[in-house]
């Protein structure tokens, strides 16, 4: 969460709770995403607050844990619901364990994240929570309150609002747009999305889907681009999780990250990852052409946005498919996204025309950039 965000709560908690009530008791809205919850099942309330919700939750027969940055909020949640399980943590690194939670109830929270921490964010929730799993997700709307126009062009912006009660606050606002995109990039399925009270917030109502997430962020040295998760990797969590898969230890040969398997690593070091398509598989093989063009219409979209240095694309399939039947590996001459492109091959076990050698010059001169590489 954003610090300056983070230390208002902290310091105006009783004051805050004073100047509000829980509205989504009094409007149905906690009870029917408790509906689509599984009877009994573990549920997080995100942002916690005094805990109105997550004592609720636990009234009903779930088993609610509270999780919040403010110690103020967390005491307050305690004294409203003793033995309730509380964390004090950061939304943007969840405590989780993998597939641990049946349900998120996440309003009003993640709007206090900076734009730049809310992909990775919803990343990590999509892996805390089971396949199918339900989220309910408020986030502030960029179209009610004033935007430039180039804040409207980006569907997003970050403001401290000069009238707000307690000022200081963070908001992240997402236009309808931006915000459906952003949290199905996360891995999840929406099944709604409209404006609430007076239009402020937009409510999302989604699904965890098995899928991996896009693990991105500004400021990337090299933004990965598999063809479609496999049904390990969705599961797993890990991009190109299969034994025989040679990626990460090209990687670490090439010097791009220091411990395999680790996003967090990878991130730290300038590396993200997406998929030309989203749905998870056995085998690329069973996606239709038409999966890989809308895939690759959404990953260019991310690349303008994010703007990383250079975009690798992994495996000449997708690519040839969707884009160029004659394509080989090296640098693409047109780029992609107004980005620089490599090409390299697979890097499955099934591909032994490349050697863990060969891969590792490709990943390194992708991350070289074409001027070093050429």
């Amino acid at each position: 969460m954003d610090p300056r965000t983070a230390a208002v709560y902290e310091r105006e908690a009783r004051t805050w709770i004073s100047r509000r009530r829980p509205r989504a008791l009094e409007d149905g809205m906690l009870d029917a995403f408790a509906a689509r919850v599984a009877p009994g099942g573990r549920v997080a309330d995100l942002g916690c607050g005094p805990g109105w919700y997550a004592a609720a939750l636990r009234e009903r027969g779930f088993r609610a844990v509270a999780l919040d940055l403010s110690a103020a909020m967390l005491r307050e949640a305690g004294r409203r619901s003793p033995g309730l399980p509380r964390v004090r943590a950061d939304l943007w690194g969840l405590p989780f364990a993998r597939h641990s939670l049946d349900g998120a109830w996440a309003t009003a929270c993640y709007m206090h994240l900076p734009l730049a921490e809310l992909p990775v964010a919803l990343a990590r929730l999509h892996g805390a929570l089971r396949p199918e799993a339900p989220l309910e997700l408020m986030i502030a709307n960029l179209d009610v309150r004033g935007s430039t126009d180039l804040d409207r062009t980006a569907g997003e912006a970050e403001v401290r609002f000069d009238d707000d009660e307690f000022p200081g606050r963070l908001f992240s606002l997402l236009s309808p747009e931006r915000a459906r995109e952003m949290i199905e990039g996360a891995g999840f399925r929406v099944s709604q999305l409209h404006p609430i009270r007076s239009g402020f917030w937009l409510d999302l109502q989604a699904r965890a889907t098995r899928t991996l997430p896009d693990w991105i962020a500004p400021g990337l040295r090299l933004l990965i681009c598999g063809l479609n998760p496999s049904l390990l990797a969705a599961d797993t969590g890990i991009p190109f999780a299969r034994a025989g898969n040679r990626f990460w230890p090209a990687a670490r040969a090439a010097g791009l990250i220091e411990r395999e398997r680790d996003l967090g690593d990878a991130l730290a070091r300038g590396l993200g990852f997406t998929d030309c398509a989203k749905r998870a598989t056995a085998s690329a093989g069973e996606l239709e052409p038409e999966e890989y063009m809308t895939g690759l219409a959404r990953v260019e979209r991310l690349v303008r946005r994010y703007a990383p240095e250079a975009v690798c694309f992994v495996g000449l399939d997708g690519y040839r498919r969707a884009l160029d039947r004659s394509a080989s590996p090296g640098w693409i001459p047109a780029g992609f996204g107004g980005r620089p492109a490599y090409l390299m091959p697979s890097t499955s076990g099934l591909n032994a025309h490349a050697t863990p050698a060969d891969l590792a010059l490709h990943l390194r001169r992708a991350a070289a950039g074409p001027e070093v590489a050429a």
